[in-house]
């Protein structure tokens, strides 16, 4: 099976403009809202087909704005279950014909000092971001390489990289997921597949957007250089680069999109 990601993109879309996923099939965990929600709009922008995993209150809450049924297709998984995991990454292949991208955007955060952080929290953090992270990796690779190869691509944090109070168990996970990503893309390159990572700043979801409305808000944003946080589209879009044949080449890799704050 040829990948439809093998070379540079040469598609047409609308207007002129370019559809560089056209023919591809993308997977996208945590795509029912904030930032996945806007890699998905954006894949299929591009002229991906989605699928969207998540979880099934979150698939409701979101069902009002999901394209007319046949568009996308929509699968209640817990990503820490993986049982689970295998047969919807599964389902997704064997519906869609092929896989060809998958994207990793599932996560949460137990934010407090790290003598309040119980282990509850620190546990939920590291199983949802890192081990959902790799067990939905593993269970696609297989089908990513029987579709000529793909991309897989992570939603890590700029807390990766740098100290930010509170962000123990957060960081934790993010950093690994970064040390994760270098190894299945070595591990994986071979079989054509790369695996990438996007490290945002603060990202304005709807659901996070009032948080940051205050002066611990104004003066955390007054140290990004570019004067303002990220919105899920600037996410989005460096997802969507990592994803297409442009980026086939380019694997291992952080793609900090923090607006210069990583660099002081």
């Amino acid at each position: 099976m040829t990948s439809p990601l093998a070379g540079p993109a040469d598609a047409a879309g609308p207007a002129g403009g370019r559809r560089p996923l056209r023919g591809a099939v993308a997977l996208v965990t945590g795509g029912a809202g904030g930032i996945g929600a806007a890699v998905v709009e954006a894949l299929e922008a591009a002229g991906a087909r989605t699928a969207v995993l998540d979880q099934e209150d979150a698939l409701e809450r979101a069902a009002p704005a999901h394209p007319p049924a046949g568009e996308r297709l929509l699968l209640d998984c817990d990503v820490t279950d993986a049982a689970g995991v295998e047969a919807a990454v599964r389902e997704v292949a064997e519906r869609a014909g092929r896989l060809d991208v998958v994207v990793n955007c599932a996560g949460t955060a137990a934010i407090a000092p790290a003598l309040e952080l119980d282990l509850a929290g620190w546990e939920r953090t590291l199983r949802v971001n890192l081990t959902g992270s790799f067990l939905v990796s593993r269970a696609a690779a297989p089908h990513l390489a029987r579709a000529g190869g793909g991309r897989i691509v992570g939603i890590a944090s700029q807390a990766a990289s740098v100290a930010l109070p509170g962000h123990a168990a957060y960081a934790a996970s993010k950093a690994g997921l970064l040390g994760m990503t270098r190894t299945l893309a070595l591990e994986w390159g071979p079989l054509g597949i790369t695996v990438n990572t996007v490290s945002p700043t603060v990202v304005l979801t709807p659901l996070s957007r009032p948080n940051w409305d205050n002066p611990a808000g104004d003066a955390l944003r007054a140290q990004i250089p570019v004067g303002r946080f990220a919105e899920p589209g600037d996410v989005a879009a460096a997802v969507v680069y990592l994803a297409g044949p442009g980026a086939a080449m380019v694997t291992g890799h952080d793609l900090v999109v923090d607006g210069g704050y990583t660099i002081r």
